[in-house]
């Protein structure tokens, strides 16, 4: 059976590392179906809407998408993508690789977020001039779900729960209870660090974290830190996995300041793409797309961001090489 992929460029220098990673997953796996689909600012323009239905239909029946970035239309977007799919979490993968300079060379961990409730329900009011609100919701059930992911993922070895229980009492607390008691139900250690202090212990030692599980808010604020340890959101990629398929984005946004020059870095989207192979059952061929970002990143081409002069292109050209 012929896996199939829609593809979304979306806005800004989605447009350029989209395109160049389907080149390299037709190189690597030429028996893929892609379908081209679109969302973001330009498409709400000449539509009227930010993610038009087919777009949210192809994406819900597909094996799995590969998305860029979209703009100011960025809430419409994404949150309704990851919806689609039912994405319950959010993996996020923060390493540190040879050749790129890093604040702290020895980063390797990954983020498990919650990916569908806390702060980001969209539960928001405005009382008044002088007064709103935002409720913030936590359920047994989306906790249970990633802690069950969570448990899978380690293999049963050990995880670090992320949490601010001791002020979010009734959220946090029930959060934290629900993980542990999967994580115990399971088998799987856990260490627990609240979220304020390992904010600070993740600069001073990266190396002593491996897998971080955590809420919606804390997970995204908290591997952007862990991004600029590494050298970055240009080296992060990312996987919103639901029961059924999963969306797959560069941590990155659209970097308006860089869009059509041709020297956007590609890699993120190009690890996310591994991420996308991983998940599809062709782990060799997933790795082989690592390795070959990985060369790249070590010896060259790079593009300005990481110090060097060569263009989108120029680095796809030389990942396809390698593989």
């Amino acid at each position: 059976m012929t896996d199939e992929i829609v593809v979304i460029p979306g806005d800004g220098i989605g447009n350029e590392v989209v395109p160049a990673t389907r080149r390299v997953l037709e190189a690597v796996a030429p028996g893929f179906e892609f379908v081209e689909a679109g969302a973001g600012d330009a498409v709400k323009a000449e539509t009227g809407t930010a993610l038009p239905e087919a777009t949210r239909e192809h994406v819900a029946d597909a094996d799995a998408t590969l998305f860029g970035a979209a703009g100011e239309t960025a809430a419409e977007v994404i949150l309704p993508l990851r919806s689609a799919v039912d994405s319950f979490v959010n993996v996020r993968p923060a390493r540190a690789y040879p050749g790129v300079d890093a604040v702290r060379p020895e980063t390797d961990l990954v983020f498990l977020r919650e990916n569908t409730e806390g702060v980001y329900s969209g539960h928001e009011s405005r009382l008044n001039e002088n007064v709103s609100t935002l409720t913030r919701v936590v359920t047994e059930s989306a906790s249970e779900r990633l802690a069950e992911y969570a448990c899978d993922y380690v293999d049963d070895d050990a995880f670090t729960l992320v949490h601010k229980a001791n002020v979010m009492q009734e959220t946090d607390g029930l959060f934290r209870d629900t993980v542990a008691r999967v994580a115990d139900e399971h088998g799987v250690e856990t260490d627990e660090v609240l979220m304020d202090a390992f904010a600070t212990h993740v600069c001073l030692d990266p190396g002593q974290f491996d897998v971080v599980v955590c809420p919606n808010l804390a997970g995204d604020v908290l591997s952007d830190l862990a991004a600029g340890l590494v050298g970055g959101l240009g080296l992060l990629p990312s996987a919103n996995v639901g029961p059924d398929n999963a969306l797959f984005e560069p941590v990155h946004g659209t970097a308006p300041d860089i869009a059509g020059e041709g020297v956007a870095n590609p890699a993120a989207t190009m690890l996310s793409a591994a991420m996308l192979l991983d998940y599809l059952g062709h782990e060799a061929s997933g790795q082989r797309v690592r390795e070959a970002v990985e060369t790249t990143l070590e010896q060259g081409p790079r593009t300005p961001d990481l110090g060097g002069s060569a263009t989108t292109a120029d680095v796809t050209e030389a990942v396809i090489d390698r593989l």
